[in-house]
């Protein structure tokens, strides 16, 4: 994915900053895309394919009564963001860099907004996603990509850029 300069951060994850200032303030130098050996492949896989089993897809105005709420699913239950924030929690635990570790938010075909993980390696940009199991290069999902997390800071969005991604994806 082509990155553009610093962002807004999507207002859910604002007030998930709010609540866990701490997860939002890591500071990290980028390491560079994650070094994919087929053990790390396959750990990454059982995450996707666990958290997208052990949480129930449910609207966070009926969990929690509001329109939009970043929470880790603790109860079972979530929306997209809440898989992306377990995945990415999981992941971690498992060593691998919250640089390479980005939550992204796109639009879908159907014009919805919807957040997923991306993991950066040296194989290219894959998406996890809580509507598919198959780890997809970002340019295979068929979804519009607005921004994600900046490698250096938590805290910090960077916006997608539509045109070059879409010309990288062509060729790919």
């Amino acid at each position: 994915m082509v990155t553009g300069g610093i962002t807004s951060q999507p207002i859910g994850h604002y007030e998930f900053c709010k609540a866990n200032p701490a997860e939002c303030a890591i500071r990290s130098r980028d390491p560079g895309p994650l070094v994919v050996s087929d053990k790390i492949w396959a750990a990454i896989a059982r995450v996707n394919q666990a958290v997208n089993q052990a949480v129930k897809p449910m609207s966070d105005f009926d969990i929690y009564g509001k329109a939009e709420l970043w929470e880790y699913p603790v109860h079972g239950v979530g929306d997209c963001e809440d898989y992306v924030l377990e995945k990415r929690r999981m992941l971690a635990d498992k060593g691998i860099a919250l640089a390479n570790l980005l939550i992204t938010v796109l639009r879908k075909p159907d014009g919805e907004g919807h957040a997923v993980l991306t993991v950066r390696t040296d194989r290219g940009d894959f998406i996890l996603d809580n509507l598919n199991d198959e780890m997809k290069p970002w340019y295979k999902t068929g979804y519009r990509f607005l921004k994600r997390q900046a490698s250096t800071h938590t805290g910090r969005w960077v916006s997608l850029r539509e045109e070059q991604n879409m010309l990288v994806g062509a060729v790919n």
